[in-house]
């Protein structure tokens, strides 16, 4: 088993290869009545596609979408959505001098000792190209829970190797190629990756993601806790090392009378908590963060063994994100739409009668 499904009640099963002839995936749970077009999936792939700046993979990909199932006359039936984006722009000769030796930090030495075989191309499944279909099944969990609950999602970079960055312009994220929320640094960004790229090298990075307008009640104690799902979700995506939900690692250096979050008539205080109380959401914004590692396609030699157990060097050429942060940030929003979508349908199949003792309070932060 690949562990290739993802949900309870809106899954998601994806397929294809990075050098395959396409990536596709299978959407199922989707209410009907949802209007949906290519167009409103495309925004989305648009936004992660390779090539949108000489500082990703140069992989020339227009990631056009096709919906082949699930909507009739601009609606959803209820039924599977299937999608498919072709391949273009394989170069599987790249890899062909490599193919008999296993990139350190890669997943090469893991797959072939799991399955006895592996494809070498571009990694497989192992690829990042596998999350474009992460992202067009997002889209349609993204347009749901916007126009049926008004719930927002917004990811931004907020750390570059040694760049911290502050969320100062949210309208700017989606206007630079950094995803970066902070426009008066774009300049020293640049020439970090123009000598890291001149380098051969890559460098790791954090992206957050916040989620607002969550209702109170997502979520599933004891074992489907909504920051156990998120954290799942998030902890999928290739080169993801660690995940954090508010003040995440930082708790550890506080005291409870400064991590807890407050509550007056007027809302809560402050997030430390990063949204959920008991795994269920609490009306604050989600507040979630990941750090991703660098990529291990790197021209820098290293040590490796080849298939026989021999020593050998490996340098890996081609065409590489020397940070596969600066794509990741539509593709954490996705994960995030999609735990949100799934717990959003459970929550609405076991508690839609339920009605609130207290009113609800809006947040204060």
């Amino acid at each position: 088993m690949a562990g290739d499904t993802f949900g309870r009640l809106f899954t998601v099963t994806t397929f294809g290869e990075s050098h395959g002839p396409a990536m596709g995936c299978v959407v199922d749970g989707c209410p009907p009545g949802l209007e949906l077009a290519e167009s409103d999936i495309q925004h989305d792939l648009d936004r992660r596609r390779p090539g949108r700046s000489r500082h990703v993979t140069q992989r020339k990909e227009p990631d056009q979408v096709t919906i082949l199932s699930g909507v009739f006359e601009g609606l959803t039936t209820g039924t599977a959505i299937g999608l498919l984006v072709q391949n273009v722009d394989q170069r599987s000769r790249d890899y062909s001098k490599i193919k008999d030796k296993f990139r350190p930090g890669h997943s090469d030495y893991t797959y072939q000792h799991k399955y006895g075989i592996r494809d070498y191309r571009g990694g497989g499944r192992a690829s990042a190209r596998e999350t474009v279909m992460r992202v067009a099944a997002g889209a349609i969990a993204r347009k749901y829970l916007a126009e049926r609950a008004g719930i927002r999602i917004n990811g931004y970079l907020a750390e570059l190797g040694p760049f911290e960055l502050k969320p100062l312009d949210l309208d700017a994220v989606n206007d630079n190629p950094f995803f970066c929320p902070e426009p008066a640094r774009l300049n020293a960004l640049d020439g970090f990756m123009d000598r890291l790229r001149r380098a051969g090298d890559s460098i790791g990075a954090r992206i957050n993601v916040i989620a607002s307008n969550v209702p109170i009640g997502l979520g599933e104690p004891v074992f489907d806790k909504l920051e156990a799902d998120l954290a799942h979700a998030l902890m999928s995506i290739n080169a993801v090392k660690g995940v954090e939900f508010g003040d995440g690692f930082r708790c550890i250096q506080q005291r409870g009378s400064e991590h807890r979050d407050e509550i007056t008539p007027d809302g809560f205080e402050k997030n430390s908590s990063g949204g959920t109380l008991g795994g269920i959401s609490s009306g604050q914004d989600i507040l979630a963060s990941i750090a991703l590692k660098p990529t291990s396609s790197i021209q820098v030699p290293g040590r490796t063994v080849d298939t026989e157990g021999k020593a050998a060097e490996i340098v890996t050429t081609g065409r590489h994100d020397p940070c596969v942060g600066l794509r990741a940030t539509p593709i954490a929003e996705a994960m995030v739409a999609l735990t949100l979508m799934d717990h959003y349908l459970r929550d609405r199949a076991q508690n839609a009668d339920v009605r609130e003792a207290e009113p609800a309070m809006t947040e204060s932060v």
